[in-house]
């Protein structure tokens, strides 16, 4: 007989710290009933009817798997509050795309989340390509963050969605901007 672990807490961190989960998470539209602001799996936001995407703009969140395009959700950007882009494995950096995709091709203002396997080396990356917040379980990342070490390279070669600045030696080398 094998006992079920029990799931790992998960604690939403921004750049200014840590911070209580406003958004609720839904994986049909009937959730809309309530007054709380919801992530909705994408092909449930899309099948909202259009007035009703627009009577609840502001507090519609959109979860975005890997596999699936964000295309068909480029034209409905202005109706969605937070978009929570899905980190499955480590190995798996689909989503590093469609952030980047999302803040510098078409304009993404909003709310910017990774979910999943968010890991000690990947936070400096996310931040760069737009991520704003994250859903955190990874123990050693918890802890570090409890301490104030977002860690991560201080010259960066390529550009991102987050501004940087040219360091004077090298006109490609960039260093990160507060």
């Amino acid at each position: 007989m094998s006992e079920e672990k029990p799931a790992p807490e998960i604690r939403l961190w921004t750049p200014e710290g840590f911070r209580e989960d406003e958004w609720a998470h839904a994986e049909t539209a009937e959730a809309l009933a309530g007054n709380d602001r919801l992530i909705l799996p994408l092909q449930a936001f899309l099948g909202l009817d259009p007035q009703e995407r627009t009577r609840n703009r502001g507090r519609l969140g959109v979860l975005v798997q890997p596999g699936e395009q964000i295309d068909t959700l480029v034209e409905l950007l202005d109706e969605v509050a937070l978009i929570a882009l899905v980190f499955p494995a480590y190995t798996d950096g689909r989503s590093y795309s469609k952030a980047q995709l999302l803040r510098g091709r078409h304009g993404f203002e909003g709310t910017l989340r990774a979910v999943g396997e968010v890991l000690v080396d990947q936070l400096a990356h996310m931040l760069r390509v737009g991520f704003t917040e994250f859903a955190i379980s990874n123990p050693v990342l918890l802890r570090r963050l409890e301490k104030g070490e977002v860690g991560g390279l201080p010259v960066y070669y390529q550009p991102a969605a987050k501004p940087a600045a040219a360091t004077g030696s090298y006109s490609w080398r960039r260093v990160p901007q507060s």
